[in-house]
């Protein structure tokens, strides 16, 4: 079952990777298998990827009940998701800047979690393509 936290963090994810105006399969499959890793009943894993299919934004996500942590892991979810295509754009960094902006973290804090995910990343590509 999906907590609210747990379902904010889709949501989340879901509005970054339509921050560029599409969202990847690749995208999508990060988004189911996270359901999976949730334990998302079917009905909402079936919920979560209609509300995928749509154009989403991060005004549409209630992050109050979000705690520290959870911010965290979303951060580090979302740098993966931004490279998961190949490439991190610009819009994709720009929201992960907005979305820092809006939880209250300051960037100098958003930082270190940031350059560590990107450096995973950007590691699990190489593994990848290789």
């Amino acid at each position: 079952m999906l907590t609210d936290e747990k379902k904010s963090i889709l949501q989340l994810l879901v509005a970054l990777a339509w921050a560029d105006g599409r969202v990847d399969e690749s995208e999508r499959e990060i988004v189911l298998a996270l359901t999976e890793a949730f334990q998302a009943s079917d009905d909402e894993t079936t919920e979560m990827m209609d509300w995928a299919s749509q154009r989403r934004t991060l005004d549409e996500v209630d992050i109050s009940h979000l705690s520290r942590t959870d911010i965290d892991l979303v951060l580090q979810y979302a740098v993966l998701l931004t490279f998961v295509d190949g490439e991190q754009t610009a819009d994709e960094i720009e929201l992960l800047y907005t979305f820092i902006d809006r939880i209250g973290l300051s960037r100098d804090e958003a930082q270190p979690i940031l350059e560590s995910a990107t450096a995973f990343s950007k590691s699990l590509l190489s593994e990848l393509a290789s």
